[in-house]
C-alpha cells in the first residue's frame, strides 16, 4: 500500500520511543522505505539498532556523523521524505519546531523538508496541558503541520490522564491516510453498508446469517484514503471502523432500510455490501396463536429490499453498486439481479469458490456492469475494494 513511498521517522526522548519501532515495522511491512532520526535522548529508551534492523537503513543520530557515503544528510533525507512524522513528540521537540530551533539532526532535518509533516505528541499530562505547550501546538499548525490528538489513560509516571502516545495501528492509519492514495475522490460522498442484520424471534433469539462486514469496511477504509466523506452504515461486527468515517451502527434490516434511505440521495456512490437477513419473524402475538393452532414453525414475513429502492429512487449522477453472493450459476443470477434492481453495478462472487465468501481476508469477483463483466483474480479485500471503486469511478 506505500509502496515507492518514502517515510522519515524521527524520534524524540521520551518513553514512548518504543512504540516507534512498531511503527516502523509496519510501514515497511506496507511497502515503505523508512529512514529514522533519534534525538540523542531518544537512544536512552531505545537503541538505533532497532531501527537499523527493522528498517535496513541506518538511524542517524548526530548532525555531524562521517560514518556516511557524503552527502548533506539532514538535506537529503528531507528532500526524499514524502511525509515526516516525529513520534513521540516530547515539549521541548515541539517547542524547538514551533519556534524554528535546529539545533540537532531532527529538527535540523524537519525545518529543511518541504513534505508533509506529523506531529504525535507524548508526555505528562500536566506538560501536555501547559499553556506553553498548548501555544506551541497551536503555533504548529499555524504553520501547517498536522498534530495528532494524545490518548488518555494511564501514564508512564503514574498520573492518568492525557498524554500517552496514540497506539501503532492509528498513527499508521493516519499516515496511510496523508500519503498512501491520491485523493481523487474528494468532495464525493459514499455511502457502505456492510455486516450482518438481526431479526429478533424473542426477547433472546434471533436470525441473521455469516457476514463479516470485511468487504463493507474495506470499501469504507478504501474510499476515505481516496479523499472520500463516508458513512458507513454497519451491523454488528468485531471490525475497527476506518479513520475518518462516520459510522451508523443498525440491528435489523428496517434499521438498514431507514438509515440508507434517509442518506442516499446526497451520495455520489452506495455500495450496498451488507448481507441481509432476508425475512423478519413476525409479531410475537401471531406466534402464539400459530403454537395454539399445534404449528411450531416460526412464521416469516419478507422485509423491505433496500437494494430495489434505491434502484427506483436513483437520482441522475449517482452510482449504485450492489453485491451478489451465489452458490450457483453466478453470473446468470447476478446480471439479472442487476436489470432487476436497475443499479448500475454488481459485485458478484460464489461461496463455492476457495478464497472468496464470509469471513475471508481475500475474495474473488467478477465486476459486472450493463454493458461488461470483468473476472477479477484472488487479492486481498482491501485490493478489491480499489477495483470496485475505480470501476464504479468510470461510470460516474
Amino acid at each position: 500500500m506505500l509502496k515507492g513511498k518514502n517515510v522519515l521517522l524521527c524520534v524524540s526522548g521520551g518513553i514512548a520511543a518504543y512504540k516507534s519501532a512498531t511503527i516502523a515495522s509496519m510501514l515497511v511491512k506496507l511497502g515503505a522505505t523508512v529512514n529514522t532520526i533519534m534525538t540523542e535522548n531518544a537512544t536512552k529508551f531505545i537503541a538505533p539498532l532497532t531501527f537499523e534492523t527493522l528498517t535496513k537503513t541506518k538511524c542517524i543520530t548526530d548532525t555531524f556523523n562521517r560514518d556516511f557515503e557524503f552527502d548533506v544528510k539532514h538535506i537529503s533525507l528531507a528532500k526524499a521524505a514524502d511525509i515526516i512524522v516525529v513520534a513521540p513528540a516530547t515539549a521541548n521537540t515541539i517547542a524547538k519546531l514551533a519556534h524554528g530551533i535546529a539545533d540537532n539532526m531532527l529538527t535540523s532535518t524537519i525545518i529543511a523538508s518541504t513534505a508533509k509533516k506529523l506531529v504525535v505528541p507524548s508526555m505528562n499530562t500536566n506538560m501536555l496541558e501547559n499553556p506553553i505547550t498548548q501555544d506551541n501546538i497551536k503555533l504548529l499548525e499555524h504553520y501547517g503541520f498536522l498534530v495528532m490528538q494524545s490518548a488518555e489513560g494511564l501514564l508512564a509516571c503514574g498520573d492518568t490522564g492525557k498524554g500517552k502516545m496514540p497506539e501503532p495501528e492509528d498513527i499508521v492509519e493516519e499516515i496511510l491516510y496523508q500519503i498512501a492514495f491520491e485523493k481523487d475522490l474528494a468532495g464525493k460522498k459514499v455511502l457502505v453498508t456492510a455486516g450482518p442484520t438481526r431479526e429478533s424471534i424473542d426477547p433472546v433469539r434471533f436470525i441473521t446469517n455469516h457476514s463479516t462486514g470485511k468487504m463493507g469496511y474495506a470499501l469504507a477504509k478504501a474510499a476515505a484514503l481516496r479523499g472520500a466523506d463516508v458513512t458507513l452504515v454497519t451491523g454488528h461486527t468485531a471490525l475497527k471502523a476506518p479513520r475518518g468515517v462516520e459510522v451508523v451502527d443498525i440491528d435489523s434490516a428496517e434499521d438498514l432500510f431507514r438509515a440508507v434511505a434517509e442518506r442516499s440521495d446526497s451520495c455520489d456512490f452506495i455500495f450496498k455490501a451488507a448481507a441481509v437477513a432476508d425475512y423478519t419473524p413476525v409479531s410475537v402475538a401471531d406466534q402464539k396463536i400459530k403454537k395454539q393452532d399445534g404449528d411450531m414453525s416460526i412464521p416469516l414475513k419478507r422485509t423491505e429490499d433496500t437494494l430495489k429502492y434505491l434502484g427506483a429512487h436513483k437520482r441522475a449522477g449517482q452510482v449504485l453498486c450492489g453485491f451478489s453472493m451465489e452458490t450457483e450459476n453466478v453470473l446468470e443470477n447476478s446480471k439479472a439481479k442487476l436489470a432487476k434492481k436497475n443499479i448500475d453495478m454488481i459485485v458478484a462472487n460464489s461461496l463455492r469458490t476457495e478464497g472468496a465468501g464470509f469471513g475471508t481476508d481475500t475474495n474473488v469477483v467478477s465486476l459486472i456492469t450493463k454493458d461488461s463483466c470483468e473476472e477479477l483474480p484472488i487479492m486481498s479485500k482491501f485490493d478489491a475494494a480499489c477495483a470496485i471503486i475505480d470501476k464504479a469511478k468510470s461510470i460516474l
